[in-house]
């Protein structure tokens, strides 16, 4: 039988010692290793088909090379593109990925692991499930906190997306298509990124003096948003000709509620939304949204994990997010 090429058989195919193969293969070879030799490494290492020993290393290093991905639901397909930003930039540098969700979205959840120093490297999580984190406390992992409140302190880094540049980019083009009677169609989850656009939406609206906004709190359903925005849309008082919506799934019920009261979209009543999911382009007519680089997301995210790993600063600066106009909105009848 063949055996497996080893570390020594590649140093003695590309002519170097087999320290330089670890620090070729383990990239760690930058200011070490001339790019040539870590080329020729790399080289003799595919022609031989060798595959290096991740559990002895994992061993040789005390680390299992495995973060934990905490996020409030599996079903909801923003955390999906999440998981797979992270999973392909882990898959990189040979970490794994383990995904684990919070039962009630922002609530605390049990331990996944009978030790999690023992299991993990470090912790990414999502500021909806921050809460989740607190079986983790105390274990000394580092920490990456996703979509998150800035001034609370304790993670180790943080990835934060634009979301008050979105709600002003959604209301301002409202605002430009001549709208002045809202209603914030807003979901009753209490965390820092819904607070969020609740603020901007408010600043947003400061600058015209002549506009309203109504506020309509939802569960994270399209029947819960549905019942919301029927008895928004029914109550006393002038009509509102524009819903912002703090999610798809809330503005995906709005439509239905809408579409229910005998109004066409967007003739009697404009709707926008926030993340751009597959349903936005599923809703006819589709949907005006913010869209948030999810994956990205999850790459900066496991690369700022990586980074505190190394002891090297993780990149910073909020990603940016952009409207996406579509058929969902247009200006008020007269």
């Amino acid at each position: 039988m063949r055996t497996q090429p080893t570390s020594r058989d590649v140093a003695r195919a590309a002519g170097v010692s087999q320290a330089t193969v670890s620090l070729v293969l383990g990239d760690k070879w930058r200011g070490r290793v001339s790019e040539r030799t870590a080329g020729l490494v790399r080289e003799a290492a595919r022609e031989l088909g060798y595959r290096p020993n991740l559990a002895a290393r994992s061993l040789r290093l005390g680390r299992t090379r495995t973060a934990l991905l905490v996020v409030p639901a599996l079903t909801n397909e923003f955390f999906a593109r999440v998981y797979s930003g992270a999973a392909r930039v882990a898959a990189e540098h040979d970490f794994g990925v383990v995904l684990y969700p919070s039962p009630d979205g922002i609530g605390r959840a049990r331990d996944p692991f009978d030790s999690a120093r023992a299991a993990l490297d470090g912790v990414i999580a999502s500021s909806m499930a921050a809460d989740a984190l607190a079986a983790l406390q105390g274990t000394g992992l580092p920490l990456v906190m996703l979509d998150s409140d800035p001034a609370e302190p304790g993670p180790a880094a943080r990835v934060n997306l634009d979301i008050a540049d979105g709600i002003r980019q959604v209301t301002d083009h409202l605002l430009g298509l001549g709208h002045r009677r809202f209603v914030h169609l807003a979901s009753v989850v209490d965390s820092w990124t819904f607070a969020v656009r609740a603020r901007a939406l408010t600043d947003a609206l400061r600058h015209s003096p002549d506009a309203e906004v109504r506020t309509v709190p939802s569960a994270l359903t399209v029947d819960a948003a549905r019942r919301a925005t029927e008895q928004a849309l029914t109550a006393p008082g002038p009509r509102p000709t524009a819903l912002i919506c703090d999610d798809d799934i809330l503005a995906a019920g709005a439509c239905k509620a809408a579409r229910r009261l005998g109004l066409r979209i967007p003739d009697d009543i404009s709707v926008a939304g926030f993340d751009d999911l597959a349903l936005a382009t599923a809703l006819e007519p589709e949907l005006t949204t913010v869209q948030l680089p999810a994956e990205q997301v999850g790459e900066r995210g496991m690369a700022a994990l990586l980074a505190v790993l190394e002891g090297r600063e993780p990149e910073t600066g909020d990603l940016p997010v952009s409207l996406v106009v579509r058929g969902s909105t247009a200006p008020p009848a007269l």
